[in-house]
């Protein structure tokens, strides 16, 4: 029952497209799953991987805003990040990066600490160099990806399944359990704004691995380990029953004052598919966003992947897959989709009313712009509002000349506040908003995206730049 996340081939989100949601101002509007989560103040991620980024057909679905968030399978592990002691290359990673930037995306840095898909160097290390070698990785990762990643898993499945540590784990075997405290103490040096989590498979649930993982959890808060958040992958599988009291379960880790996460959920199956087994699947679905919803601080949910095309199971649990909402073919599995779509909050649409509502969004206060006149030799700035719901919306501003390190600004007319900007840094005061650029966005053409609350009209503001 394994659900160990190999990662095989994962696929890039890549979202900040048009989203065009209900609002009170019309009468009906596409939903996507990020625009529903970031209504309750959470992020809907997909994972991915680099080799997918070539299919055209799959990255256009990642580009229709169904999603906020990625994490890279495998582009940012020790295999791919320092291949050699002390050789590193950031590539990959830097690829995805590249990526999620050009579409407003968040990304989750995973992972800087796993003892699989190690270099063959790391083993062979002799033991009273393994903590060196485990700090210089982590330093150097985490500082090049700095102000690039908003969390990083930095202990990847430390436990095994009866929540004994790893005994296999090169860094348990040189040092114990203070390996852990370590690796969390070299992030927050390397990068002290990222949040640091810890992250593991078949946690989901109470039970002997859950309570391990919560005991360690608990000490190292008291420790002043600098510990923000734990990960649950959500590797589910439907012949198995869903994990015990997850929503308590989450609850607890989140009360002793850390975020929770869903971080690698999936949903396999013993094919071949039938409906029954679908609705179990959906069911399953159902209940993760449900419990995620009912603990304040559990801030989001990746998919490990939108598609079984892309999906790792079915080369490593034979006969098993079809855990994704999207089909081999990138098509929604209309009632899945629709089941995580109710329980976000929002109303499972047929094809031709999103058709219809898309039309109508399109012609709605939702997708308002203005543009700043163009300073002289400066840069000019376009404000859109690209999604809108009862209460909140989503921005996107576009940078566009010659200026670098430009600062954006406007003033809300209506009251808005933002709740969340990336891309950037945000500075507001009452109704005034300005946006400095974060360090790898600092060169036009730029782009910067953001979150907000709004109240009854939202009129776009004239920005300008500077």
């Amino acid at each position: 029952m394994r659900r160990t996340r190999i990662a095989g081939a994962a696929a890039l989100l890549a979202a900040v497209g048009t989203f065009t949601l209900v609002n009170s101002r019309a009468e009906a509007a596409e939903q996507t799953l990020q625009s529903l989560a970031a209504a309750g103040g959470r992020y809907f991620g997909s994972a991915t991987d680099n080799p997918e980024l070539t299919d055209t057909a799959y990255t256009a679905v990642l580009g229709g805003g169904e999603f906020g968030q990625t994490t890279p399978g495998n582009a940012m592990k020790w295999d791919s990040t320092e291949p050699s002691q002390n050789s590193f290359s950031y590539t990959k990673g830097d690829a995805v990066i590249a990526f999620a930037q050009a579409h407003g995306m968040k990304v989750r840095g995973h992972t800087l600490l796993w003892h699989n898909q190690l270099p063959g160097w790391v083993a062979q290390l002799p033991a009273a160099q393994v903590q060196a070698a485990m700090e210089n990785h982590i330093t150097n990762v985490a500082t090049h990806f700095k102000g690039k990643v908003f969390a990083w898993d930095v202990v990847n499945e430390p436990f095994n399944d009866d929540g004994t540590y790893r005994s296999t784990s090169p860094f348990y075997t040189a040092m114990g359990i203070d390996y852990i405290a370590d690796a969390f103490r070299t992030a927050r040096a390397a990068d002290p704004d990222a949040k640091l989590y810890i992250n593991d498979y078949n946690t989901d649930g109470q039970g002997a691995k859950a309570d391990a993982m919560y005991n360690l959890v608990k000490t190292l808060k008291s420790q002043g380990v600098p510990i923000d958040g734990v990960g649950f992958q959500g590797h589910l599988a439907i012949q198995y029953g869903f994990p015990t009291n997850m929503q308590a379960n989450l609850q607890r880790f989140a009360d002793l004052g850390v975020d929770v996460a869903i971080t690698e959920l999936d949903v396999r199956m013993v094919l071949p598919r039938d409906a029954t087994k679908d609705a179990t699947q959906a069911t399953y679905y159902s209940n993760v966003v449900k419990a995620c919803l009912a603990v304040t601080r559990c801030v989001g949910i990746t998919i490990w992947d939108y598609t079984d095309k892309y999906s790792w199971i079915p080369g490593v649990f034979s006969g098993e897959g079809a855990a994704l909402p999207w089909d081999e073919n990138l098509q929604k599995k209309t009632s899945l989709y629709g089941t995580i779509v109710t329980a976000l909050g929002g109303t499972p649409q047929s094809p031709s009313a999103s058709a219809s509502a898309s039309r109508s969004a399109s012609a709605s206060p939702s997708t308002s712009t203005s543009t700043s006149p163009p300073p002289a030799g400066a840069c000019t700035a376009t404000y859109k509002i690209t999604g809108s719901w009862p209460g909140g919306f989503q921005g996107e501003v576009s940078v566009a000349g010659t200026r670098p390190g430009w600062t954006v600004k406007w003033t809300f007319a209506n009251g808005q506040t933002i709740s969340q900007l990336w891309g950037g840094t945000l500075t507001q005061s009452g109704a005034s908003v300005t946006v400095t650029p974060a360090s790898w966005n600092t060169a036009p053409p730029a782009t910067f995206g953001f979150l907000a609350s709004w109240n009854a009209t939202n009129a776009a503001p004239t920005v300008t730049c500077s």
